[in-house]
């Protein structure tokens, strides 16, 4: 046992290098914070607090939340972050006030009840203000530099509704605002007498549910959104002095504005903002930044009233300066670079640059808005891979992290995708039980089986060849297709499993495949007899199964929290491994050599396996939801990861694991070289094949075979009777008769008189001329006629090949068949089956009647 194996044996596990994630949770209410050194962002990604540098695209992850963060704060200075989570009905719900610099807890507190709705620092960073949701309605006032709670109270009295914004003062520390439904009050802490005190601000008659608010930089004015789609502006008559917290006057409603229209409307109607006004800016030279539910953002300005007859109490008073649409609805807005730039987050994850002056949009970050069900790579091409989650399918490039092609099919989920062998189509399959395939290139759809599954699809794997497509269904069901340009059939339908089909794998050979099922049965299938070989129980649900890369054992893994190694020739229990001490397996791949193994399941945690050992060797921590797939890169260089939060992490191999594959890749090619090359002394590499063989000689002046027979050897120096030696022994050759001559003339034979049969005459009637044979009498040759002689030639071109091997060694290098001279395709100096072998191999069929030398190899 070596040393590294002992190591791990002894527990010493190391941790994964990530080297990429591309994910972001856009659905937070102002969940994209900018810190103040405009370096970093900030932002929730499942349970957990997410740092990046906006620079170099590091990232770090702040661990402490048991469920799914629900709002998020970073302090004025910058020196602390807040957030708040969701929790189950009837639990706590903690907020955690975060160290910036080091990464740690400063202080937590769970007074709210399910859900923290929203949270938000004071101007000095002395308090911090939490409220809760509708199941709370609680608010908190928190101090942040002695670490306990000041006091709380109910948000929202009488007819009000629940409280879901909160904004603190910009000149005033223990001073904020609250707004929700039918809810606007003007809040000031008392931290002596431990109390918060409220001032409802009049609005009037107007009924209207506040999604967002921003106030000027003296606190005089505050502007709020609403759902409805205008903007109420507020006068909050503080006192001049910012000592002074409480309002001179009481807090009153100055107006609520809409935009100018450029379209007509009917009398009395307003253009309001589609899907409500979700975010609100006032930039410091007055004008408005608005984000709305549809993706218009709109720079605008106020102005006087135009004085047409409007619905009251909206306004026509907002005049749009610039616009642009980021086709989501905008949940925060954050200003850089002295308000010359702006950052956009949307609820379909998506991140935009938007300029100032011109409001040109950039693209910055995008990443899948749900669950990601499924990873696939291309056939031996590492530099993309697929995704599968709701709505659309993604292809990705492994290197730049960038989106490069977006499929999408609207309000359904695909729940598997692959690329076919070829790489010319994207298998995926869809909750809506239709199978689709599309270019990987465009995106279009090549062909789509309808009711492939009744309860939709939940698996699908396809071999080699790509001409049978294995699908499983969430009723149970396997089915076996048979896959052609122009039409998809369906072959059989294996009924065995009692509940939906979770994976399908094929062995490398195409003749059997496995099926992992959540009624706790794993089935191997005869693909060629089309029924069940074996069957395979286990007290779990069957999440994932592989094929060993040798198709001798077969890795599981389910609910159970187990690891089992099958054997695929009786179906027996080879091994059993504790995969998770927490949760179950739900992904799980297997490396190209077959030396580790990765899994992934609910504990959120990455494993890298030693199979030979079956113990960890690596783990990598940061998936903030369930991992729900893994795969490595066909160059095992990377693994890639996918979570329940839709983020996708890719690693970095462990060094030794790529030196493995590098090692493994050299001792491939010096093979490979070693057979293309000719069987002389002098290794020729630079020159061709042809020159190399016309110019290396053996010491009789023969040709050097090129077969890889054992024998060569023997062939060469044999003397007679040998293969080798076939141009020494010579045939009588029958000549052809004078143009007078009718009757051929016939010698007599040296031994037994035997007559030699007279070949037929040729073409014009004329008759050969019969030599007698060597031994016993036997038939000699005739030589063909002049048109014989020229399709001679072009047998010989064909079957050069031929010349240069042994004839009981002119085989298929891919299906080791005896091939005939003429009937093979030759490739790199070996020869193949002209068809399919040689297709399968190097290109497309697409062989002419001349055979293999009328096609146009493509290597």
């Amino acid at each position: 046992m070596s040393d590294a194996e002992s190591d791990l044996l002894e527990g010493n596990v190391e941790s994964l290098e990530v080297k990429g994630i591309i994910g972001f949770d856009g659905t937070t209410i102002k969940g994209f914070i900018m810190h103040p050194d405009e370096k970093h962002a900030v932002y929730p990604l499942g349970n957990k607090v997410t740092i990046q540098d906006w620079t170099t695209k590091t990232q770090v992850f702040l661990t402490g939340h048991t469920n799914t963060i629900s709002a998020i704060d970073v302090s004025r200075s910058g020196k602390y972050i807040a957030s708040g989570q969701i929790n189950h009905i009837g639990f706590k719900a903690r907020v955690i006030i975060w160290d910036f610099d080091n990464h740690t807890i400063v202080s937590q507190h769970e007074l709210h009840k399910v859900r923290v709705e929203a949270v938000s620092f004071s101007s000095n960073d002395n308090y911090l203000f939490s409220i809760g949701g509708r199941d709370c309605g609680s608010l908190v006032v928190w101090d942040v530099t002695q670490g306990q709670v000041i006091c709380g109270s109910a948000v929202a009295h009488g007819i009000q509704g629940e409280a879901t914004t909160i904004l603190s003062m910009n000149r005033r520390g223990p001073c904020f605002m609250t707004g929700g439904d039918n809810h606007l009050a003007v809040w000031t802490v008392d931290k002596d007498a431990r109390k918060v005190q409220s001032l409802d601000v009049s609005t009037g008659k107007l009924k209207r549910t506040i999604l967002c608010m921003d106030a000027n930089e003296r606190d005089e004015l505050c502007y709020c959104g609403t759902a409805t789609g205008d903007v109420l502006k507020i006068r909050l008559n503080y006192h001049h002095d910012p000592d002074v917290l409480a309002p001179a006057k009481h807090p009153m409603t100055v107006g609520c504005f809409t935009r100018i229209s450029n379209k007509r409307l009917p009398m009395g109607r307003v253009d309001l903002y589609s899907m409500g006004v979700r975010s609100i800016r006032r930039l410091f030279a007055g004008p408005l930044l608005i984000g709305a539910g549809n993706g218009v953002i709109e720079l605008v300005e106020e102005t006087k009233s135009t004085g047409a007859q409007a619905k009251i109490p909206s306004v026509p008073t907002l005049r749009v300066l610039k616009s642009t649409n980021v086709f989501g609805s905008v949940t925060s807005l954050q200003l850089m670079k002295n308000d010359t730039v702006f950052l956009a987050a949307t609820t379909n994850s998506e991140i935009f640059s938007v300029n100032m002056d011109t409001f040109e949009t950039e693209l910055l970050v995008t990443c899948h808005i749900s669950t990601i069900y499924d990873i696939a790579f291309p056939y031996n091409f590492s530099e993309v891979f697929a995704t599968a989650s709701k709505n659309d399918v993604r292809v990705w490039s492994l290197k730049t992290h960038r989106e490069l092609l977006r499929i999408e099919v609207l309000n359904f989920s695909a729940s598997s995708v692959l690329f076919s062998h070829d790489g010319k189509s994207i298998l995926t399959g869809w909750n809506d039980g239709i199978i689709r395939s599309f270019t990987p290139l465009t995106g279009r759809l090549i062909y789509a089986i309808l009711n492939a599954h009744n309860k939709g699809v939940s698996a699908l794997a396809t071999t080699h060849e790509g001409d049978i497509l294995l699908s499983g269904g969430c009723e149970g069901q396997v089915r076996m297709w048979s896959i052609t340009p122009y039409r998809q059939q369906l072959i059989c339908t294996l009924k065995e499993h009692k509940a939906p089909v979770s994976a399908v794998d094929i062995n490398k050979a195409g003749t059997e495949a496995v099926s992992a099922g959540t009624d706790g049965t794993c089935i191997i299938w005869d693909l060629v007899r089309q029924c069940r070989r074996q069957i395979l129980f286990g007290t779990t649900l069957f999440m994932c199964a592989r094929y060993y890369p040798t198709d001798v054992q077969i890795l599981t893994g389910g609910s159970d929290r187990k690891l089992s190694y099958w054997e695929v020739l009786d179906g027996t229990l080879v091994r059993e491994v504790e995969g998770s001490t927490s949760g179950a397996i739900n992904a799980l791949d297997i490396s190209e050599e077959g030396s580790v193994f990765v899994t992934g399941g609910n504990d959120q945690i990455v494993k890298l396996w030693n199979y030979q050992l079956g113990v960890t060797t690596h783990i990598g921590t940061g998936h903030a939801a369930v991992i729900t797939a893994a795969r490595f890169s066909p160059d095992q260089k990377h693994i890639v990861t996918t979570s329940g939060a839709g983020t996708i992490f890719i690693w970095k191999s462990p060094p030794n694991m790529i030196k493995a594959k590098e090692k493994t890749d050299e001792n491939e090619a010096v093979v490979s070289k070693e057979e293309k090359t000719d069987g002389g002394e002098e290794l020729i590499q630079d020159l061709p094949t042809a020159r190399s063989e016309k110019s290396a000689k053996s010491d009789k002046n023969q040709p050097i075979c090129r077969c890889p027979c054992p024998k060569k050897a023997q062939a060469r120096n044999s003397k007679g009777g040998g293969v080798g030696d076939g141009d020494k022994i010579k045939s009588p050759e029958v000549r052809a008769s004078p143009k007078e001559a009718r009757t051929p003339e016939v010698k007599p034979s040296p031994k037994g008189g035997k007559t030699p049969e007279v070949a037929a005459s040729p073409k014009g009637g004329k008759s050969p001329e019969v030599a007698a044979s060597p031994k016993g009498g036997k038939t000699p040759e005739v030589k063909p006629s002049p048109k014989n002689e020229t399709n001679g030639k072009k047998s010989e071109r064909k079957t050069s090949l031929g010349k240069d091997w042994h004839s009981a060694c002119l085989r298929c290098q891919k299906c080791n068949k005896t091939l005939t001279p003429g009937s093979h395709a030759e490739h790199e100096g070996k020869p193949y089956c002209n068809q399919p072998c040689y297709a399968a191999l190097f290109g497309p069929t697409g062989f002419g009647r001349g055979g293999a030398e009328s096609y146009v190899y493509k290597k």
